[in-house]
């Protein structure tokens, strides 16, 4: 397409547009690191547009999981390219992507629902955005004999089977590189020794966030995020799926505001794949 007479050229990014993609995000103030770009890309997609001299003015992300679901998110226009249509290729540049058998689902800013719309989603769900620049310890209790512990590579199989459970569908790769980019990954073991919970925190530029959370109880979930959290100086970020009234009851109890509540949307189909009420925290709004 042509803007002003000058070319914008609809590419995929790669390696060497990471800083142009973080210049892109914090232009209209979110805070997509290298660390998280790099996990994005190694485990989905970016597309988007470069102006004539090569700098990045859209971008979009989709990643598919192993199954039949995948995720939208990182649609950004820079706020001087906006009006021509450029989130909405980006997007359908997406959609593309994957097969038409795929749903495909993303967390919307209000701002963002009328594209959208258009483009073939509706809302299913919301999410509720936590945040906290204090954390405040409260007592807490454990209704049965458990352990947590530090991640180890052998827990692997065992986390990526309970995340599918929780989530929906099955994110091996996903998880494989948010993993290894996490500043801590807890699990949860039973009396047997059976991983039944995990969490992970990612260190960005603002916000320790804290995600996914998979685990057998709300109780079980404030063990984990208080394990995650308790030594931390700074601004944590939790994003929690509806029907998780407890859990949101801790974290306001914990020095946690409600921030947003960010409509959950799905494409290619009329609802959510199946989830076992044990997904806590979702990794991020990107990745669903």
């Amino acid at each position: 397409m042509r803007e002003d007479g000058k070319t914008l050229d609809l590419v995929e990014f790669d390696k060497q547009d990471v800083l142009g993609l973080i210049e892109l995000s914090a232009s209209v103030g979110w805070d997509y690191d290298e660390h998280e770009i790099r996990t994005v890309m190694s485990s989905g997609k970016i597309y988007g547009h470069k102006n004539a001299v090569g700098k990045i003015v859209s971008s979009a992300a989709i990643i598919p999981y192993d199954t039949e679901l995948a995720s939208v998110g990182m649609v950004i226009v820079n706020e001087e390219y906006r009006g021509l249509g450029l989130g909405k290729k980006t997007t359908q540049k997406c959609i593309n992507s994957v097969s038409q058998n795929t749903s495909i689902m993303l967390i919307s800013t209000e701002d963002g629902r009328p594209l959208y719309e258009s483009l073939g989603f509706n809302v299913v769900d919301h999410v509720h955005k936590y945040l906290s620049d204090n954390y405040i310890p409260t007592e807490l209790f454990i209704h049965r004999v458990i352990t947590i512990e530090e991640y180890c590579e052998n827990d692997i199989e065992e986390i990526i089977e309970l995340d599918s459970a929780a989530f929906g569908d099955k994110r091996r790769k996903f998880l494989l590189n948010r993993i290894n980019q996490s500043k801590k990954c807890l699990v949860v073991r039973d009396l047997k020794g059976k991983i039944i919970g995990f969490a992970l925190s990612i260190l960005g530029p603002i916000n320790l966030l804290v995600g996914p959370i998979v685990a057998p109880d709300p109780q079980t979930a404030a063990l984990l995020i208080d394990g995650l959290v308790r030594n931390y100086q700074g601004r944590i970020r939790i994003d929690v799926p509806s029907n998780n009234e407890e859990l949101m009851l801790f974290l306001e109890k914990s020095g946690f505001r409600e921030v947003s509540n960010p409509p959950l949307m799905i494409k290619n189909s009329s609802k959510m794949p199946y989830r076992n009420k044990k997904l806590f925290a979702i990794a991020a709004q990107i990745f669903g």
